[in-house]
């Protein structure tokens, strides 16, 4: 970083008083807890997280420092689980993002599907509705329709560079429930009532994570040359 970019002596006195602060605001709330899920508490933490980010960032941009202690960020964490010990019925929610990468490989892909099988507008023994293949042409929107509608999700995350797809993030929740809702009941909204108190467990991936390994390898690797 150049020294025009750096932040001031100032700057990074302020940020250690923030820290200052939501120590105290942390600790206000914890002797204050109305219980093990108290929203305050919660409140307190994620600004603890991010006031000492921030003075963390700044103390190493301006006097090449670190502190000695690491808090999650908010982003990175989840709220104490408020599920019931042992679920009866889970909700899993997933989220996997793509880029349309090769556009005509693609299209090429979501032609054969349509040729090989125009399908019926008829429901199946199985309860899934079936629907007339669009006509691709040169449309992505319908292409992309008839490529989600052929293939299981799971499939298109293994093959998706086959269908011209570079992969973004991804994130898959496990929810508990107190019993499985009724059929079609929340098919119009599918996520709004993600509690987040109530997840399992979570597994991301994204690139991120790669690049932060990256840099931890690199890091390893200069600790392990011999000092000049």
């Amino acid at each position: 970083m150049s020294d025009a970019a750096q932040p001031t002596a100032a700057e990074v006195r302020a940020a250690a008083e923030a820290v200052k602060a939501a120590l105290d605001r942390h600790l206000d709330a914890v002797e204050r807890r109305t219980g093990d899920d108290d929203p305050d508490v919660y409140e307190a933490f994620n600004a603890l997280a991010a006031a000492a980010e921030a003075y963390d960032e700044r103390l190493y941009d301006r006097y090449d420092e670190v502190t000695p202690f690491e808090i999650p960020g908010a982003d990175d964490s989840l709220p104490p689980y408020a599920g019931p010990e042992e679920p009866h019925a889970l909700s899993v929610l997933i989220r996997r993002d793509y880029a349309v990468a090769e556009p005509q490989r693609l299209l090429a892909q979501a032609q054969r599907i349509t040729d090989l099988d125009p399908g019926v507008d008829d429901a199946d023994d199985t309860g899934v509705a079936e629907h007339t293949l669009p006509v691709v042409g040169s449309s992505v929107h319908a292409a992309l329709g008839v490529l989600f509608g052929e293939y299981e999700p799971d499939e298109i995350a293994s093959r998706h560079k086959e269908f011209g797809l570079e992969e973004g993030d991804s994130t898959l929740w496990v929810s508990a429930v107190d019993e499985l809702p009724e059929p079609g009941e929340w098919l119009s909204t599918p996520f709004d009532h993600a509690d987040p108190q109530r997840v399992v467990c979570r597994f991301d991936v994204s690139a991120v994570f790669d690049e932060e390994e990256l840099e931890d390898d690199l890091d390893d690797e200069d600790d392990l040359r011999p000092a000049p």
